[in-house]
Formats: C-alpha cells, sequence, structure tokens
C-alpha cells in the first residue's frame, strides 16, 4: 500500500511517537523512509529599526542547526537499520517547515506523510497557526498525525 513514506521530525518526544509509528509502518509495507527535519534560517535580531549585534553569524548558527537536526535524524535512521527499514535522511533550512516538508513529499514521491501534532491551546495554534494543519491543508496525500 505504502512504498514511500516522508517522516517529519523534530525530536521532540511526540515526534518520537511518530517516529516509531512511521518505522513500524514502512518495515509491515516494505516502504522506504524519507527522514526530515525542518530548520528555520538565520536571521539578524533587530530591536526596532536597529540590527542588534548576533551571539553567531550565519555559518556558525548554520553549523550548530546542522549539528541538532543530523543528531535527530541519526537517531532515526539507527532505528530504522535496526529494524530493516531502508531510510534516507533529509535537513533543510526554511522560513516555511510546512511547505518545506509537502514539496519533499512531492520531491520523493512519498504516500503517506507521518507527523506529530503538538498539543497547543487553541488561541495559540489559531494566532500562529500549526505546521501540521498547513501540511494538511497544503497536500493532496494521506497525513498520518500522531498525539
Amino acid at each position: 500500500m505504502y512504498r514511500s513514506i516522508l517522516l517529519a521530525t523534530d525530536g521532540s518526544t511526540l515526534s518520537k511517537k511518530a517516529a516509531k509509528a512511521a518505522l513500524r509502518l514502512a518495515r509491515d509495507f516494505g516502504a522506504t523512509l524519507h527522514v526530515m527535519t525542518v530548520q528555520p534560517p538565520y536571521s539578524i535580531p533587530f530591536a526596532g529599526e536597529v540590527a542588534i549585534p548576533a551571539m553567531y553569524d550565519r555559518k556558525e548558527y548554520e553549523a550548530a542547526a546542522k549539528e541538532a537536526a543530523v543528531k535527530v535524524l541519526e537517531e532515526v535512521a539507527k532505528q530504522a537499520a535496526e529494524m530493516g527499514v531502508q531510510c534516507k535522511t533529509v535537513f533543510r533550512l526554511d522560513a516555511a517547515p510546512s511547505k518545506a516538508i509537502v514539496e519533499m513529499a512531492k520531491r520523493r514521491r512519498a504516500d503517506l506523510i507521518v507527523m506529530g501534532m503538538h498539543r497547543r491551546r487553541m488561541l495559540t495554534t489559531m494566532l500562529l497557526g500549526s505546521e501540521t494543519h498547513n501540511v494538511l491543508m497544503g497536500c493532496s496525500i494521506p497525513v498520518l498525525v500522531h498525539r
């Protein structure tokens, strides 16, 4: 039924639960698991109209973001290897994680996206939006939301 599954993860406890579900599905269907994490790109902090000297420059920020992402991706890849699941990992810097996830699902020809949904208060979700909601609204393939 599924040949290509995209797991979107941020390494949180909820994402780890979603990863376990994605790994079991990939194993049971003999699907390839594409594991993706998205971090926001570097931006210079501002106070009013004045740039504030940043703690990190762009290269340092991107190296730290990549290092954190690699830890998350390697953890899932290790579990996949132990389960005999073919796994490919991808890291992106993107200001719009939901769009990056939907694009990657298209690029990897995924038939399913698996991701967690953080439990936020309704007002917070309405004001800030939800990456999970944006993925649901932005793609035409099934999305398994783990809570």
